[in-house]
């Protein structure tokens, strides 16, 4: 999946919000209110919630390590940045993409 198709799949999801609340270079969409996807234009990658804690996004980075690493303070929160200039499968990002929504809406 390319930096478009990311976006345009989560501003389908129902109640998804737009929001810049960093400035133009970082896109985070929302669900009631919480963040399910970061997706910065600068470095081409995405943030995604794989877990409830440091522990679970560690084990699912596991299945991609060339492509995923800690997203920086939230990393303790379960998120992971995926870079898409390393793509993972489509398969496997649109099960990470629903995933973090689902977090969220939770």
């Amino acid at each position: 999946m390319t930096r478009d198709d990311v976006i345009a799949w989560c501003l389908a999801q129902p109640g998804a919000v737009e929001t810049y609340p960093f400035g133009e270079h970082v896109l985070v969409v929302k669900v009631t209110g919480k963040a399910f996807a970061y997706i910065g234009f600068e470095e081409n990658s995405i943030a995604l919630r794989c877990g409830v804690n440091a522990e679970e996004a560690a084990t699912v980075r596991e299945r991609h390590p060339d492509a995923m690493r800690p997203m920086g303070y939230q990393s303790r929160h379960g998120w992971n940045t995926i870079t898409l200039d390393n793509p993972i499968p489509d398969a496997d990002l649109h099960e990470l993409l629903s995933a973090s929504y689902d977090y969220a809406r939770s």
